[in-house]
């Protein structure tokens, strides 16, 4: 066995025995459907803060999840999954669903890219919107939705009560407008702003980490 296959093989192995504990299924289990917070974990764990950073830090070291400081609250930080963590060992469906709705604070970049690009892998009915909504479409997410062939819808942004309907499968993509929504449910991705910089390469990074997401989330869901 050549030394790349060594250390996948390694990988595997480590991966194996950090999810070999229960805890840290659960904790991995909960991350495939969006990022939370240490104190989100703690609340949907039951678990004390000292086991529960002992937990993080052994899928850390396994290179299952990865942290990030929360946009909105410095103090706060969120766990995702890392990028290909559950390669050959992704989970079934979970939620069945009619239709899903991505938010952000103004529907203008993160939530209008994530509906588009569902419409194109899933047979599950999308829509977007905002808690506070612009007045139109960043003309960044525009330009790079253009560079990748995807349809942006040509209609203003709307706000959340002018979109949720019962049975909806709300996706949070910004930390603020998950930050608000308290109670509401859904999961959330920690998707920085690329309207903050306004570059080209803020706004392929949002594409891609939003891409790659809805890719991992689709196997979960299925229509109701």
């Amino acid at each position: 066995m050549d030394t790349e296959r060594m250390d996948q093989f390694g990988a595997r192995v480590a991966k194996h025995a950090a999810l070999s504990d229960a805890a840290r299924l659960r904790i991995v289990d909960l991350l495939t459907l969006g990022d939370l917070s240490p104190t989100e974990l703690q609340a949907e764990l039951g678990m004390a803060s000292n086991l529960l950073s002992h937990h993080l830090r052994t899928l850390e070291d396994a290179q299952l999840v990865t942290r990030h400081r929360s946009e909105a609250d410095r103090r706060r930080s969120y766990i995702r999954l890392a990028v290909g963590a559950l390669d050959g060992l992704v989970p079934g469906a979970e939620y069945g669903t009619r239709r899903i709705v991505f938010v952000c604070t103004r529907n203008s970049a993160r939530s209008q890219l994530a509906a588009a690009l569902w419409q194109q892998v899933s047979e599950i009915p999308s829509a977007s919107a905002g808690t506070h909504p612009a007045d139109r479409i960043a003309p960044g997410a525009i330009g790079v939705a253009s560079r990748h062939g995807l349809n942006l819808p040509d209609a203003a942004p709307r706000r959340l009560d002018q979109v949720l309907g019962e049975g909806d499968f709300i996706v949070t993509v910004c930390d603020n407008a998950h930050e608000e929504l308290t109670g509401l449910g859904g999961v959330h991705w920690s998707v920085p702003d690329p309207v903050r910089l306004g570059t080209p390469e803020a706004f392929e990074h949002a594409y891609e980490d939003i891409s790659h997401r809805i890719d991992d989330l689709v196997p979960r869901l299925t229509a109701a």
